[in-house]
């Protein structure tokens, strides 16, 4: 069915920032919408949000040329078939004309680029998660299958996340032994909810971050760590047999000058050095995935790091591939990082996003389906997760609605699919 309308409004993310809701309408009377995530930790290389900048109203955050824009791409799209996903956002990349999407804005791009998916799923009285699936397929060429992912679940907040003296980013667990996303879930928030009482015998906060996981001041990494290897025990798992562990650094956030500033532990690294203290974590923790453990710029940093890990755990390239084939296929020819963190607005589109997972497919990667720091109740990246059989996704933690909508959909697609839905579980793991 063809494209009649596009309507865009301003609204809000889980952090109160104004984002944009898109709904597009179909000549057969079927409708698409779509909200766009934003970022807090945010990588040079990302496709260009736009701003208003206009610091009268939200802090200069505003959106409304965003919006605005995104209307009127229908110039372009009037007429073109729902289905034409490709077509669709090749045009809306044409008529941006720049590198990085900063005339229109990515998030006008890409709330226009998902909510044409969803309106051309509903006008074929398909789930999203079935129809992306065909997309795939188209892209890949090849016969994808479909699989529940692994939620990394965010439990502990540091660094952009929080506001306390914790360097590392997040601390997630990975409930690889349950045998349905409905038993990972309940696995996650078993141990999530015994994780605030320890914290709370401990005299610490359990204020939460922008994730949801909580943000307590702590003396260091492995102080959090030996926190949550207490809670999963206490909860009656065994970490390194029914729930491993996943860091995400975001060390571009503390990497000045040459060096790792770890202002939490006080201490500064090289290179060489901030590879030994990763090394190290991985020796003596159940650690099974680090997302960008190393800067955006630091490529040597990146090629020591996965020859000295990249055969028994899953390294994460987040701000050092920002979803993107061209940065993707750089760390390819490197042997930097083994597994690329999936952001649809990192790159701006659907079809570009497809195009970036099915890259790392190939290259023997591993693909990370991934949420922002400021989300929306909007459940799309779930679909897109079972669509792709990326097997793992990160959507934050088992606190606030904007993170639970996404677990909760998973819920409802395993529900749905039956007998034939599949969760990854075990088979993520390396070796």
């Amino acid at each position: 069915m063809k494209i009649s309308k596009i309507k865009s409004i301003e609204v809000l993310d889980s952090r109160a920032r104004p984002t944009l809701c898109t709904t597009v309408y179909l000549d057969d009377g079927s409708t698409g919408q779509a909200m766009v995530p934003s970022g807090a930790s945010t990588g040079q290389l990302e496709a260009y949000e736009l701003r208003d900048k206009n610091y009268q109203r939200y802090c200069g955050l505003g959106v409304q040329n965003a919006v605005k824009n995104s209307e009127e791409a229908l110039k372009i799209l009037k007429g073109v078939s729902s289905e034409d996903q490709l077509i669709i956002d090749n045009k809306l990349i044409e008529l941006d004309a720049t590198e990085n999407k900063s005339k229109l804005g990515a998030n006008a791009i890409l709330s226009v680029s998902l909510a044409c998916a969803r309106a051309a799923s509903n006008s074929m009285s398909i789930s999203l998660y079935e129809y992306l699936n065909i997309m795939y397929k188209g892209i890949s060429n090849k016969n994808s299958t479909m699989s529940l992912p692994v939620p990394m679940l965010n439990i502990m907040n540091g660094g952009c996340h929080a506001n306390n003296n914790v360097d590392i980013q997040e601390f997630m667990i990975m409930p690889v032994a349950a045998n349905s996303i409905r038993e990972a879930v309940r696995m996650g928030s078993e141990i999530f909810h015994t994780l605030k009482k320890e914290l709370t015998k401990a005299g610490l906060s359990t204020g939460i971050g922008d994730e949801g996981g909580f943000a307590p001041n702590l003396s260091s990494t492995r102080d959090a760590l030996d926190f949550i290897l207490q809670a999963i025990d206490k909860a009656g798992y065994k970490a390194g047999e029914d729930v491993y562990l996943a860091l995400d650094c975001a060390a571009t956030e503390y990497y000045r000058d040459g060096k790792y500033h770890m202002k939490g532990e006080g201490v500064t690294l090289s290179s060489e050095e901030n590879v030994a203290y990763l090394t190290a974590l991985v020796n003596d923790y159940p650690i099974i995935s680090i997302e960008d453990g190393m800067a955006e710029d630091d490529w040597a940093g990146w090629n020591a790091l996965t020859e000295a890990l990249g055969a028994r755990i899953q390294l994460v390239g987040d701000d050092l591939f920002v979803t993107n084939p061209n940065r993707l296929a750089d760390g390819i020819r490197q042997k930097s990082a083994n597994s690329m963190l999936v952001k649809v607005n990192q790159i701006g589109s659907l079809s570009e996003t497809l195009k970036a997972v099915d890259m790392a497919h190939r290259a023997g990667f591993t693909n990370v389906m991934s949420h922002r720091s400021g989300e929306t109740e909007d459940t799309t990246i779930a679909d897109l997760a079972v669509a792709t059989n990326c097997g793992q996704i990160k959507t934050g933690s088992l606190a606030r609605s904007d993170r639970l909508a996404k677990y909760n959909q998973l819920i409802r697609i395993e529900e749905e699919l039956g007998d034939v839905a599949e969760y990854a579980g075990q088979s993520i793991l390396r070796g």
